[in-house]
């Protein structure tokens, strides 16, 4: 049996570009559509491909560069509809996200609502990753930020910096396998049905994630208990 949680909101993010930010985001919503039934995402990147050129159906772009457009964001991020919601956030719009959210209040505005934030922080080595890091802590309860250990960026252990969230692993794949899921048709969620194979290598990578997927939301629902 599925356990619902209340509505969470994912943030897909760092600091630092070329970490796999869009995967992620791409993966995660198609998983919380197919345990859903439906999820809402929010594409706050510059560059293309992102978010929306992989799920337009499900996808909405969001600037937050101006007032009418982060509260155009947060009216729909801060309803308790069941909904889940999935934000790409670009690594230019770090600071200024999260920066938002400490100066309107939205993490006791959620809590009360029963919207749960969660924040997955791909990690990466340099100053810069520590310090986003160091903001999330500092802005976002404990146990809301999930540290995403993704091997095609980190080639080592994971720093003792980021040792203080839950850590959600991420295999590195090979080039052409990565190529494979690039493209813009691809969908992790039919690969998994119409694959009959499944010790490939690319279905156990999809099924891991999506475990580690169902685990945070399993957390959720606890917290909500």
């Amino acid at each position: 049996m599925s356990v619902m949680p209340r509505t969470p909101v994912y943030i897909i993010c760092s600091p630092r570009p070329q970490v796999g930010k869009t995967l992620i985001a791409r993966q995660l919503s198609e998983y919380l559509r197919l345990q859903r039934g439906d999820v809402l995402a929010f594409d706050v990147n510059l560059k293309e491909p992102s978010l929306v050129d992989y799920l337009p159906r499900l996808t909405e772009t969001a600037e937050i560069d101006d007032t009418f457009g982060k509260m155009a964001l947060m009216d729909q991020l801060i309803v308790d509809d069941g909904l889940a919601k999935v934000i790409d956030l670009g690594y230019h719009a770090f600071d200024e996200f999260f920066g938002m959210i400490e100066e309107i209040g939205f993490v006791k505005e959620a809590a009360r609502r029963g919207v749960a934030p969660v924040v997955l922080f791909i990690a990466d080595s340099d100053r810069v990753s520590a310090r986003g890091y160091q903001t999330l802590r500092a802005t976002l309860p404990p146990g809301a930020v999930v540290i995403v250990d993704n091997e095609f960026v980190l080639r080592g252990e994971l720093p003792e910096t980021f040792i203080h969230s839950r850590v959600m692993h991420i295999a590195a794949l090979p080039a052409f396998l990565k190529s494979y899921i690039d493209r813009l048709t691809f969908s992790f969620t039919d690969y998994l049905r119409t694959e009959k194979d499944t010790s490939t290598e690319l279905h156990q990578w999809t099924r891991n994630n999506y475990f580690s997927f169902r685990e945070i939301e399993l957390q959720l629902a606890q917290q909500r208990g």
